[in-house]
């Protein structure tokens, strides 16, 4: 209901503004950047072949993998020591004012000469919240009882994930203001496209391949089957 709900809102306000909103004829530009599909991905080639920015492109695609497993597995982890999902959705909504004031604040620190400043003083925080982490996920059970969790264990989870947020936003406002003032005005659109195209990727593999290599690398044993290997998942099953 939630989903079809919001969807019907989606579809009927962007019918409205395809219908209702007119482009103002006068601001644009007499010459288009690119000409078509073939000019557009000649272009991004020709861009993407300067050494800056393949240097940028491949620092970019590798420097999240350290917050891959944090980020992706940490929610499902909690799930599966009996936090309730329902609980974990409810801890999102005091996230929500955090995620809105967040990119007013970090953009006073990267509207300067080197935005990404504030990009490389969030990362080592960054990854010590993936020990919090995992910390979080192994006290779960320690703290578990009849009733469910306690409510300072609840508390701790949310500090801990408003923390993340900070790091989060103050990374991704950084590389957002990176790459708008590094795009060229003359193509800045297809720049920028290209250039957070990549950021967002980087981001998305190491979470993919995190989740990927959860059950090869969980440890599991058996209990009362002596002899028996818990190994894969058929073999856990049986």
């Amino acid at each position: 209901d939630f989903l079809f709900f919001w969807g019907a809102v989606f579809l009927v306000t962007t019918t409205l503004v395809a219908f209702l909103k007119k482009e103002n004829q006068e601001l644009i530009p007499a010459k288009e950047e690119t000409k078509g599909i073939t000019d557009t991905y000649k272009l991004l080639f020709s861009i993407i072949k300067m050494p800056a920015v393949l240097t940028f492109c491949l620092l970019i695609l590798t420097s999240k993998v350290g917050f891959s497993a944090a980020d992706a597995v940490t929610g499902l982890k909690l799930v599966e020591e009996g936090v309730p999902k329902e609980h974990l959705a409810l801890l999102a909504v005091p996230m929500v004012p955090l995620q809105i004031i967040l990119p007013l604040v970090i953009s006073k620190y990267t509207a300067g000469p080197q935005p990404l400043n504030t990009f490389y003083k969030a990362m080592p925080y960054r990854l010590l919240l993936g020990l919090e982490f995992a910390f979080l996920v192994w006290w779960a059970p320690k703290v578990k009882h009849e009733g469910g969790f306690p409510v300072y264990y609840y508390v701790v989870v949310v500090l801990s994930y408003a923390l993340h947020q900070i790091t989060l936003y103050s990374m991704y406002v950084a590389i957002m203001a990176f790459n708008a003032k590094v795009s060229d005005p003359l193509i800045g659109g297809t720049y920028m496209t290209l250039l957070n195209t990549v950021s967002n990727l980087g981001g998305n593999w190491p979470s993919t391949v995190a989740l990927w290599l959860v059950d090869p690398l969980t440890v599991k044993e058996c209990a009362r089957a002596q002899g028996h290997s818990c190994a894969t998942t058929a073999a856990a099953e049986v």
